[in-house]
């Protein structure tokens, strides 16, 4: 079997955060290779995941502050991998080429270090910044004969997200979906129009979640791909739900644009090498009363990215107190964003769309 090619948008489930504390390692261990032994995994690459979620876990336990580790299913077509992000709010890598060196490990890990963490895992990002924290993220799939991945880490996702259940719940009110629209041309050079929606559903808990799931099933069935249009069909699904703050962005990289509607608290902004822009949302509940939909346009900053993010994070973060931050994928963006803004009164989500232009 060869690899498989994704386009640009992976899905997830299964997911479930840990949180620091004496038992994070051991608990996430466990729940690793269950999960990747659910999904079918060798038993050789299940143990090998394990072992790497074990280190990172227990790395999060012996040296950061307010750290958490979540665990997930990913998938790619009919593939199914591992997925982990750990998030911590200090005190950082001076120095990270030096913790991912080989023979380099921290006195009560498993001793196989960082380095060969990111050998294990078929696709492997980590942003630190002295002070602030750190973020590490790694994916890991099934492995054909000769050892190559089944899915090839030039073609993972440009688009990532996170969701994070407010402190005491286990679900989380909060979702957010990716879809595409190939184009018209025959040209290779014509990359897809990518969408992307974000619905921070009224409230907190299983009716909150009721109502971000209805949103997703909307978003992913209606047939109107522009951010009006979609918007408008999720705004007749979340009837009968308790609403949401939903916005939707579309994302042409063929024309250097992106179109962007949204109603209620959602934030959407542009981000470049000379700052951020904010993207525009009118007053409103989506499903129950919104005004007319204005759609605004924008020019995609070159090598820039779209951030997306519910409530559940400030609007107080600026990128440039994260030094390389537009440099790395967009899983390692989203989690850097969430320790950097989020806040545990409220369910957290953030989505962010790089490389696809």
């Amino acid at each position: 079997m060869g690899p498989v090619n994704t386009t640009v948008a992976l899905s997830y489930e299964d997911v479930a955060w840990f949180r620091d504390g004496a038992s994070l390692a051991a608990a996430a261990r466990g729940a690793a290779a269950t999960l990747a032994r659910r999904i079918g995994l060798s038993s050789h690459r299940a143990a090998e995941v394990a072992l790497a979620v074990t280190e990172a876990a227990t790395n999060v336990q012996r040296h950061a502050d307010d750290g958490a580790l979540l665990l997930r299913v990913v998938r790619s077509g009919d593939q199914a991998g591992v997925e982990f992000l750990t998030v911590d709010s200090g005190p950082g890598m001076t120095d990270v080429p030096a913790a991912l060196a080989d023979g380099s490990s921290s006195a009560g890990t498993l001793g196989i270090g960082l380095g060969a963490v990111a050998r294990l895992a078929d696709q492997f990002d980590l942003h630190s910044v002295p002070g602030r924290g750190t973020v590490m993220a790694a994916q890991f799939w099934p492995r054909t004969a000769d050892g190559s991945a089944v899915v090839a880490s030039r073609d993972l996702s440009v688009a990532a997200g996170v969701t994070r259940p407010i402190s005491g719940e286990t679900v989380c009110g909060d979702a957010w979906a990716v879809r595409t629209e190939d184009s018209d041309s025959d040209s290779s050079e014509d990359r897809p129009a990518i969408l992307v929606m974000l619905c921070d559903g009224l409230g907190h808990g299983p009716l909150a979640a009721r109502a971000s799931q209805a949103a997703v099933k909307a978003f992913q069935e209606t047939r109107d791909l522009s951010p009006a249009g979609a918007l408008d069909a999720i705004h007749r699904a979340l009837r009968g739900t308790r609403g949401g703050a939903v916005a939707v962005a579309r994302v042409e990289p063929a024309a250097g644009r992106v179109l962007y509607c949204g109603i209620g608290n959602v934030s959407g902004f542009l981000l470049g090498d000379d700052g951020r822009k904010g993207l525009l949302s009118a007053p409103g509940i989506v499903g129950a009363h919104m005004r007319r939909l204005r759609t605004f346009e924008e020019p995609l900053p070159a090598h820039g990215a779209l951030v997306m993010h519910s409530d559940g994070l400030t609007e107080r973060w600026d990128h440039g107190n994260l030094p390389g931050l537009l440099h790395h994928t967009p899983l390692v963006m989203a989690g850097q964003l969430l320790r950097e803004a989020g806040v545990r009164r409220d369910d957290a989500s953030v989505v962010v769309i790089k490389g696809a232009w």
